[in-house]
């Protein structure tokens, strides 16, 4: 489902993740104290813009309360880590994921209110922007840059269908992706036909771009965000 995400701060892990989740199809608003990261962001989430993330009256002005999900993606500045992510909480985002340094900083973010807690050195902004934003998406690894292996429970309208009937290969391909291989409980079909047909309970494994997996796991369209004041403004390619 297409949601509305707030990143705060635009280092490597903040980049990644707001990245893969504009190309999965989410609108993406990023935040940073950085003209320049900022400029770097423009064509790769749906708005930027160059601001303290501490200032509420400036997170109240951009609608951040009206967003699904927040990330905090501050990195060695903890207390600005910290008081974003009372901002945000004071502000109701019903989902708070906050990047940190360390198991103390983590600590504090996790009494102060974050949903999630994640560690950059453990769990890449890649792998995070596609596992947690997608609940069907039971894991992500990356091969290539924008080009990874996931392995996820196929959407409810491709149960029952074979896969080239669910437009996954063969003359009716929609999506692009390559059906490395289907779980079906303890067996594994390796390289499955097109007439395979996909079963409930089935896993899928298939590999492709952040684009074409966007493809597969957005199942729903919602309407644009209404574009707040003072932003640059990227369209989607659809």
């Amino acid at each position: 489902m297409k949601k509305q995400v707030v990143v705060v701060g635009l280092g490597k892990f903040g980049s990644s993740m707001s990245r893969e989740l504009y190309q999965a199809g989410h609108d993406v608003l990023a935040i940073d104290l950085s003209e320049q990261k900022v400029q770097d962001a423009l064509g790769e989430v749906t708005y930027a813009v160059r601001g303290d993330a501490t200032n509420e009256t400036l997170l109240k002005e951009l609608g951040v309360q009206n967003f699904d999900v927040a990330v905090v993606a501050i990195g060695s500045d903890i207390q600005a880590s910290i008081l974003t992510t009372v901002l945000l909480k004071s502000l109701n985002i019903p989902f708070i994921i906050a990047r940190s340094s360390n198991q103390l900083h983590g600590s504090t973010l996790e009494r102060i209110g974050a949903e999630k807690v994640v560690y950059p050195e453990q769990e890449t902004g890649r792998r995070m922007a596609h596992v947690e934003f997608h609940p069907s998406v039971l894991d992500y690894m990356d091969v290539a840059p924008n080009y990874g292996i996931i392995k996820t429970r196929p959407p409810e309208h491709l149960v029952k269908h074979t896969l080239e009937e669910g437009g996954l290969t063969g003359s009716r391909d929609k999506y692009g992706l390559a059906v490395l291989a289907i779980r079906r409980g303890r067996e594994f079909i390796l390289a499955p036909s097109k007439d395979e047909m996909i079963l409930p309970g089935d896993i899928l494994i298939v590999a492709g771009t952040a684009e074409q997996m966007g493809k597969l796991q957005l199942t729903t369209k919602e309407n644009p965000m209404t574009s707040p004041p003072e932003l640059v403004r990227q369209n989607h390619s659809q």
